[in-house]
């Protein structure tokens, strides 16, 4: 099960009821951070989550807006007597940004490990998920983000019975492991089905309609994404500043197939989007306007 939680929804300034781009996921015990916007640390304790399992912080772009929180959160880690790595994923750059920014934060008890984004995508093996970065149309270099856990298929009692493989091997084999003995070597498909659907997440923000976008959201199960502007007249303003409509993100969902969208990243002016849904609704019925530290989650299908 994915915990996921929309920290911050707001894009350029924070404001006193909406903190700047920044989402939450936790998982096994683990926590992902996608973006770090001012106000990360405050809606992160309004959630009554903790920093602790924070072990991943990615980064979309380099825009204020979005890393401005981590100068104070890496303080607040440090002041935590933490000592494991943390790993910071980004585009092309990071080390020097973030190094720029730890000016304020200069020594910290914990090694930070740099993992910048090479080509249009590049696929992260991190504690029991794949994170996937796609590149995006902004007008600096900027990326989405796609996390998935994979399911196994059912384990099949009769085949490993028929295959003579010995229970204490059994739990093992269904957690994906491979056994080597000096009689022969059992491995998980001699005893699993088919995979099975996992669970889908896409984050995606600052950025004009791309293909790449439809191609790396299809069919998850939530698609964080941009939405700059509810109002049908700032179509214009978006193109100019690569960003997106509400209506735009729509489509893209729609597109995508995808379960369900929460809309994020609203211009200041933009101060009540729930008024706009009616209209964002028709292009795609399960479309939400997201909000500070609206939350869900994610879990695998239930077997029928």
């Amino acid at each position: 099960m994915l915990d996921v939680c929309l920290l911050g929804s707001g894009g350029m300034m924070p404001l006193p009821y909406r903190w700047l781009t920044s989402l939450m996921v936790r998982y096994n015990g683990s926590s992902l951070l996608i973006d770090c916007g001012e106000g990360t640390q405050i809606a992160v304790k309004e959630k009554g989550w903790s920093f602790k399992p924070i072990d991943v912080i990615c980064f979309t772009h380099y825009h204020g807006d979005h890393i401005s929180g981590l100068p104070g959160l890496l303080l607040t880690m440090g002041n935590a007597d933490r000592t494991k790595p943390l790993t910071l994923i980004g585009p092309k750059g990071l080390e020097r940004v973030v190094n720029a920014l730890r000016v304020i934060a200069p020594e910290l008890p914990f090694p930070i490990v740099f993992r910048e984004i090479s080509g249009p995508e590049e696929v992260f093996t991190l504690n029991g998920y794949r994170l996937k970065a796609f590149r995006v149309h902004h007008n600096v270099l900027c990326y989405g983000y796609t996390m998935e856990l994979d399911r196994a298929g059912k384990f099949r009692p009769e085949e490993a019975l028929r295959l003579e493989i010995p229970k204490m091997y059994w739990s093992r084999l269904q957690k994906g492991e491979t056994i080597v003995t000096e009689e022969r070597t059992y491995t998980p498909d001699m005893v699993l089905g088919s995979a099975r659907k996992g669970i889908k997440l896409t984050y995606c923000t600052d950025t004009r309609p791309v293909p790449s976008i439809v191609e790396n959201a299809l069919h998850s199960d939530l698609f964080i994404c941009e939405g700059m502007y509810g109002e049908k007249d700032k179509e214009a303003k978006a193109k100019e500043h690569k960003h997106m409509t509400f209506y735009e993100a729509a489509a893209l969902a729609k597109e995508a197939q995808v379960k369900e969208l929460w809309l994020t990243h609203y211009s200041p002016s933009l101060t009540r989007p729930e008024e706009y849904m009616e209209e964002v609704q028709k292009i795609f019925p399960a479309a939400q306007a997201g909000k500070d530290r609206k939350s869900a989650e994610l879990d695998f299908e239930k077997e029928a």
